[in-house]
């Protein structure tokens, strides 16, 4: 399970993520294991969010290609609907997930969201690869709804981008059990928003 972050503010966009790894009910000391949740995929920083083996089939995936253009919800959406397809084509171990009766979908579930931010804003990619841009911050992960309040509540202040980033991961680590270790933390520099400005 995870905690990753992400914050639009003053001129900055900042990603961070917890460095726990849960394997089913157990966890490793800090001291003896420290995941990356973050990975970087050419100017772009991707968190991901459920099952650990994405971040392997991710990392395997993005070796054998050049690195993706992923400026747009539509770029971002393309992008996951190539590695969907290529999920089912050469990583034999990936099922489609199963649907309860009562959240059944015409669509195909990866079982997994993602949050990917560049210089043009922060992208959350749903289980479905359905793609929603954020202006202001976004979380995703078994503590998203402590770090999001946290970030309703705090964003309006006068804390930096990577201080909000940091806080709501800290108030998810507080109250989730899945959340825990260090907070890693990726910057870039908001160029929308400074294409913005006259």
């Amino acid at each position: 399970m995870t905690i990753a972050v992400a914050v639009r503010k003053g001129g900055e966009i900042v990603i961070a993520a917890d460095t726990q790894n849960n394997f089913g009910h157990n966890r490793a000391p800090i001291a003896n294991h420290r995941t990356q949740k973050i990975l970087t995929v050419g100017g772009n920083h991707l968190a991901t969010s459920g099952w650990g083996l994405y971040a392997n089939i991710l990392d395997d995936f993005l070796a054998r290609k050049r690195a993706p253009k992923l400026d747009t919800e539509r770029d971002v959406f393309r992008f996951f609907q190539t590695f969907w397809k290529v999920l089912h084509e050469h990583y034999s171990l990936v099922n489609d997930q199963c649907q309860h009766e009562e959240e059944r979908s015409p669509f195909g579930d990866l079982d997994a969201s993602f949050l990917l931010v560049n210089g043009g804003g922060i992208f959350f990619v749903s289980s479905d690869t359905s793609v929603t841009e954020f202006q202001q911050y976004y979380a995703v992960g078994s503590g998203a709804e402590f770090a999001l309040g946290a970030l309703h509540a705090l964003y309006d202040s006068d804390l930096d981008a990577e201080t909000l980033a940091r806080r709501a991961c800290a108030a998810a680590m507080a109250f989730n059990v899945y959340c825990g270790g260090d907070i890693d933390v990726c910057r870039i520099t908001d160029t929308a928003a400074a294409a913005r400005v006259p």
